[in-house]
């Protein structure tokens, strides 16, 4: 009964805003899906039925239509019950059955690492996003309640979904403008992976809530008064920001709260476009504006169609304010997002290639979709999702939007990926700039082009989008797989002559053909690149190449040849393999090879790693993270493990890593590090303190640690003391 009155309230919101909603689908929906989910239970003790009602209510929050809120009731039926799309389709519905098949996860393939399963189902909602906008709205209302309700889940767990809801869920909440919902699952993600910090600031935010509030209403008096003087009547809001908007900028300008002067923002709803700049020049005749912090986003809007005035001002007792000021359908356009409106007032689902406002997705897909590791593609996208604009001109006067951070490079390849790929130099407001210069709001830029230029490795070190990063991976790799195969064809020649024939001898007879098909390779090219990558020795290749007796027949014939080069490299690494292998890691399938650890990264027990097969030194192994992981050649990639004796707490296997702490400069501060690290059980090999011209200090400590989690532990402990404001691994 107590769902049925629930279904009942939500029907009365949808009967709100929608103008004749068909009730009886609504309803159908609902006791199929409690009859499916009849016996289940949340974590929290309640019906499991609650969650597809409360996910529903979000949907009509966000004002969509009947096929989004039957899917909104049915979108657990397939993973976690008997049901199948196609009965969906069949009772409900071809737009009902793709809608949950769009966010029903990926449980029937089997997947190496949970990063991989994460990324493929990303990967699945993505694509089916492209086609039908409602897949992702309806993802995020489940998100968002199952945010809600985190906090009866075991720790591990809310740290990984609040991670991931705060690098994909809330930037998506952001590109297609839901404003509110953004900021809900920012704060709820931020509670569960920063809890000290959020209630911190929470509990300080609310220790001075009536003066902040008389405040408000004092700065709301001064305004409204000020633009009816001058004939604007407009509706004016003040709030204090959200918290995790006020730890962002704690953490980017390293200060404490006491010191974030501008925590209120103030909204002026005005009612045309010609007052949003006639209230400007009266705020800022009536109040000092802050250079460098006024932003024009009717001009210029952001992509998914935001626009508002925002500046910052020295309000009354000298307190530092923001204020927004729009129109009543910019802030229609703000607060509820685009997608919703768009879709209700349309009817469409499927977002228009031609429309800006969704150029970005069309992007997302089409940049991304031949990455075939699912992890590289959910990096991409990440960065493609989460970053701060900046806007620039072509020399034609189009507006393009970038990355903060972005370089002349990644301007390149936005105009085609064959002008990023021969850009040779560029010029930023009619200057000539290196490849690697930043561009800023309102530069005009023009690139130069040579057809001899190349893409570049150490582009990568700068270029900020994934489109740019994409595309020159790519050509970087089939340079390196072109080498590879030159090399390949070298060395097996080389190996060939120990047996007095080469190459082309071989080539012409067939032999090459007909030993690649042997050994299971599609073709010569990718046998010779496999040697090349030094993942298949050309000395087996011989071996299935000729029979034995024929071989040691060659052989004597040719026994003063020389070994090759890289032959000779290739032993030296096998005959010293056993005696330099390190301890504690263990390689599928070699157990010969010469083993270290990167030390750009420097991996300790319990990491999620990889092997890279380096020519010359062995294996070397990184973490998975490891930024230069990104850019190293995929096929001499091999899987490694830590052996499960790696994982104690041996201090005799201990390995070296950094950890970066910024902190406040105060005395007593490096011991309480010191006695924390020692309550983890770690040593401090070497330590660096830097201390900067505003109190504060850098501190590096080189610590000896057993495994990641005595790692984590010890970073933990600093992170908790007070006047430490980030602990790191470096």
């Amino acid at each position: 009964m107590q769902l049925e009155n629930r279904l009942n309230t939500i029907i009365k919101k949808i009967r709100a805003y929608h103008p004749e909603p068909d009730i009886e689908m609504l309803r159908k929906a609902f006791r199929y899906a409690a009859e499916m989910h009849e016996g289940q239970t949340r974590k929290s003790g309640e019906p499991y039925m609650s969650h597809p009602l409360e996910v529903m209510d979000i949907i009509a929050d966000l004002r969509l239509d009947v096929a989004s809120l039957v899917a909104g009731l049915l979108h657990d039926t397939v993973e976690d019950c008997e049901t199948t799309v196609d009965e969906l389709q069949e009772m409900f519905g071809d737009d009902v059955a793709f809608l949950v098949d769009g966010v029903t996860k990926l449980s029937k393939f089997q997947f190496n690492t949970r990063e991989e399963h994460q990324a493929e189902n990303i990967r699945k909602m993505i694509i089916a996003m492209s086609r039908d906008l409602r897949v992702i709205l309806l993802k995020l209302a489940d998100r968002l309640h199952n945010m809600r309700t985190l906090k009866y889940m075991p720790r591990g767990k809310q740290e990984r979904i609040a991670q991931e809801t705060m690098d994909i869920y809330s930037p998506l909440a952001h590109r297609l403008g839901i404003h509110w919902l953004k900021t809900e699952l920012e704060d709820l993600s931020f509670r569960y992976l920063y809890p000290e910090a959020y209630y911190d600031i929470a509990e300080k935010v609310a220790s001075k809530k009536r003066e902040r509030e008389n405040f408000i209403r004092e700065v709301i008096s001064i305004l409204d008064e000020l633009l009816r003087e001058n004939g604007i009547v407009a509706e004016i809001y003040g709030r204090p920001k959200h918290f995790w908007s006020i730890f962002r900028k704690m953490r980017q300008q390293q200060i404490e709260f006491e010191q974030v002067y501008d925590v209120l923002a103030f909204r002026s709803i005005v009612p045309e476009k010609a007052q949003c700049y006639e209230a400007l020049g009266l705020v800022h005749n009536l109040w000092k504006p802050i250079p460098g912090r006024f932003k024009d986003y009717i001009a210029i809007p952001k992509p998914n169609g935001y626009q508002s005035l925002h500046t910052s001002v020295i309000g009354p007792y000298q307190e530092r304010i923001e204020i927004q000021i729009r129109t009543a359908d910019m802030h229609k356009i703000a607060e509820e997002g685009i997608a919703a409106h768009w879709l209700y007032k349309e009817g469409k689902a499927v977002p228009d290639k031609d429309d800006q406002k969704f150029a970005w997705l069309h992007r997302l897909m089409e940049e991304h979709q031949d990455l075939e590791d699912p992890r590289e593609f959910l990096e991409q996208v990440k960065i493609d999702l989460f970053h701060d604009e900046v806007y620039v001109f072509t020399p034609d006067g189009d507006v393009m939007e970038f990355p903060s951070g972005a370089t002349a490079v990644d301007f390149a390849y936005a105009i085609h990926s064959e002008v990023g790929a021969h850009c040779a130099g560029a010029k930023v407001n009619g200057q000539i700039v290196p490849l690697r210069h930043e561009l800023k709001n309102g530069d005009i830029v023009e690139i130069l082009t040579n057809k001899n230029q190349k893409p570049n490795k150490d582009w990568l070190e700068f270029v900020k989008t994934g489109r740019a990063q994409t595309k020159i991976r790519k050509a970087v790799r089939e340079e390196q797989r072109e080498r590879s195969r030159e090399l390949g064809r070298e060395l097996l020649d080389k190996e060939l002559k120990k047996y007095g024939t080469n190459i082309r001898a071989v080539e012409k007879k067939g032999l090459l053909v007909e030993t690649a098909e042997k050994s299971k390779f599609s073709s010569i090219e990718e046998m010779l690149a496999d040697i090349g990558y030094g993942k298949t020795q050309p000395e087996n290749i011989v071996e299935r190449m000729f029979p034995s007796e024929e071989r040691e027949e060659r052989k004597k014939d040719a026994e003063k040849k020389k070994e090759s080069k890289i032959g000779q490299i290739w032993n030296r690494i096998k005959s010293r393999g056993n005696r330099a292998q390190e301890p504690g890691v263990v390689l599928d399938g070699i157990d010969d090879i010469m083993v270290n650890y990167a030390k750009c990264c420097n991996p300790v027990p319990g990491d999620d790693i990889t092997g890279f097969v380096t020519r010359g030194r062995g294996l070397s192994v990184h973490t998975r993270a490891c930024p230069r992981v990104q850019h190293l050649e995929k096929a001499r990639q091999i899987d490694v493990r830590w052996d499960s004796q790696a994982a104690g707490d041996d201090s005799s296997a201990r390995r070296p890593v950094k950890i970066k702490v910024y902190s406040a400069d105060k005395p007593g501060l490096l011991a309480n590090m010191s006695q924390s690290f020692s309550a983890a059980g770690v040593n401090i090999k070497q330590a660096h303190c830097l201390t900067t011209d505003d109190q504060r200090a850098i501190n590096t400590f080189e610590v000896l640690v057993s495994n990641v989690d005595q790692l984590n532990r010890a970073m933990r402990n600093i992170e908790k003391i007070k006047g430490v404001y980030r602990v790191e691994r470096a």
